[in-house]
């Protein structure tokens, strides 16, 4: 764990733990990283599905049917895996079934589902569902939908109508097969978050010269006994008695309140390796029972007796000052409130793309059908955002081209028309392109600022109208941008709007100068005035960075928007209604 704070600026900060923190919704980056570094990207949340269907078709001769519910999860290439079976309710056409489906909501993915009710034949009712050969028994239907389609409704329940496999291939129903209705339920542990104030007495002082530099590591404990950091304090100079800044920590993220936790107090050190001056081992539960008792728990510090360890229990000792659990609005209750995610795209027309009529141009359109890379990017980010937009309808421009008799626009509406930007569909985003390449000069130069304030402006008149909709500016281009302090102030502006920015790097050029407009690395943006950006709204990918990787430029590119979507909710205190 040292060495996750080697230096002396980025140990000595905190690493979530803060109230600011957990108010903007950016809690505990060493838990990102270490998930990220093992390829773990976005937001992940724990969804519980629960089945019930009317007006089955009865399919036995002396009795009502007896259905179960199977899922199966269906990959983008057609490849479709079975996940889950619900028990047999007995003679029923009108079932509820008891056994739930739990399942890991991801935001950047299309989690495609499919859901076939079976009538199981009597001679099998005394066999384990897991072991039941669905070939033997009878279809009641199926439906499919992705799981989005579901969390995103006001009740966060879909009904289906039930179709025959052979019905759904031929699109005909002959008759009337029942309805399935598949209802969400977010799991509370993910929302419940526990503040703690904790503070330690009578340390061990671990400086020759001065007293100790202590900060905590909070990790927990998983079956095969490897501790995992979830949370770091910030380190207090020089004190042997220190009560440090909240931490919070989201119950899902430790297991349960009755998960085992480690809690290791180092004394900082800048080469990285920090001194274990003690640590204890509770759960939230016993944390909370140190609070409520105003009781301090002993540190102790394994210490080799011969070829084994024992646990030297120290002076110091362990407080909890405060402890309370709040139950934060999550992304998903913002979707189930009405809030939508309205897609936006603007696409680089400028010269250095390459003649689109000539297959080594970034804009050649393959004759067999095969995407270049802006296709592929407008499909992957648009097929995943889609299902959060009611209508639809998507604005689309183009830049850095000259419109047949006319002077290069760096703003211009991509269905050619004067009057709206709109377009029907991701289909119509893909028409629109091909059209326009036959339609306008390449020109330059790259500049970003005006479709950034376009967009900036129709976020602002949405706000301005108490719209429950949040904007995403899909960026696509093959060069540096331009007018970069033009594109910096843009930004800034549009920081305090519903609105994030989505921007994809295509081709060879070197795009390093593009990362300043992201502030992962914890920079924000300055803007020509001194202004500072109120928070981050920009993620930037190279294409190629992902194009052979094991994300797809989709996970790579949406996977901070849930959280910039909630920084911008909880800093503004908009809440969903219930």
């Amino acid at each position: 764990m040292g060495n996750c704070c080697s230096d002396v600026g980025g140990g000595m900060a905190a690493v979530g733990g803060t109230a600011a923190s957990a108010a903007t919704g950016n809690q505990n980056d060493a838990v990102d990283m270490f998930f990220k570094s093992r390829g773990i990207h976005g937001l992940f949340s724990q969804i519980e599905l629960s089945f019930s269907a009317s007006n089955l078709q009865n399919r036995d001769v002396f009795s009502k049917s007896d259905p179960m519910v199977v899922v199966y999860i269906k990959e983008r290439d057609g490849a479709i895996t079975e996940v889950f079976r619900t028990e047999v309710v007995l003679n029923s056409l009108n079932p509820t079934w008891i056994t739930k489906y739990t399942i890991t909501y991801h935001f950047e993915v299309v989690q495609t589902l499919l859901f076939h009710v079976f009538d199981v034949d009597t001679q099998f009712h005394n066999v384990d569902v897991k072991m039941l050969k669905l070939e033997e028994q009878q279809s009641l239907g199926e439906a499919c939908c992705a799981l989005s389609e579901i969390v995103i409704k006001p009740n966060r329940s879909l009904t289906f109508d039930l179709v025959r496999r052979e019905e759904s291939v031929t699109a005909t129903r002959s008759q009337h097969q029942g309805k399935l209705t598949v209802h969400a339920e977010e799991c509370i542990s993910s929302k419940t978050t526990a503040e703690m104030v904790l503070r330690c007495s009578d340390l061990e002082s671990k400086d020759l010269f001065s007293k100790s530099d202590p900060f905590l590591v909070i990790s927990k404990l998983v079956e095969s006994g490897i501790s995992i950091p979830v949370c770091k304090t910030e380190v207090l100079k020089n004190d042997l008695n220190p009560t440090w800044k909240p931490v919070f920590l989201n119950i899902q993220q430790v297991g349960s309140k009755d998960s085992p936790l480690v809690i290791e107090c180092f004394n900082f050190n800048s080469n990285g390796k920090h001194d274990l001056i003690g640590k204890v081992q509770k759960s939230l539960a016993d944390l909370e029972k140190l609070h409520s008792g105003r009781e301090g728990e002993n540190l102790f510090l394994p210490t080799p007796v011969g070829h084994d360890f024992q646990n030297k229990i120290l002076k110091g000792k362990l407080f909890v000052d405060k402890f309370s659990e709040t139950v934060q609005h999550t992304f998903l209750d913002y979707l189930a409130a009405g809030f939508e995610l309205n897609f936006m795209v603007a696409i680089d027309f400028t010269a250095s793309n390459g003649n689109p009529r000539l297959p080594d141009s970034l804009h050649y359109i393959d004759p067999s059908g095969r995407l270049n890379a802006y296709q592929k990017a407008i499909y992957e980010v648009g097929e995943v955002l889609q299902f959060y937009d009611a209508d639809k309808r998507f604005p689309a421009w183009g830049f850095g081209a000259r419109p047949i008799d006319g002077p290069v626009s760096h703003c211009f509406n991509l269905n050619g028309s004067s009057n709206y930007c709109e377009v029907e569909g991701i289909r119509g985003i893909m028409m629109a392109y091909a059209s326009a390449l036959f339609n306008v000069s390449l020109a330059g130069p790259t500049l970003f600022g005006h479709v950034i304030n376009k967009a900036a402006l129709i976020a602002s008149q949405s706000l301005a109208n108490d719209a429950q909709k949040y904007f995403v500016l899909l960026i696509i281009t093959d060069g540096v941008v331009t007018d970069l302090q033009e594109t910096k102030d843009a930004l800034v502006k549009a920081s305090d709007l519903p609105l994030s920015i989505l921007i994809v790097g295509v081709g060879g050029a070197d795009f390093k100068e593009m990362e300043i407009l992201d502030a992962d690395k914890g920079e924000r943006l300055e803007s020509s005035t001194g202004r500072v950006a109120s928070r981050d709204i920009v993620q930037f990918v190279p294409f190629r960075d992902v194009q052979s990787g094991e994300i797809s430029i989709v996970q790579a590119l949406l996977a901070e928007l849930p959280t910039q979507f909630l920084t911008y909710m909880r800093s503004r205190d908009i809440k969903p209604s219930t």
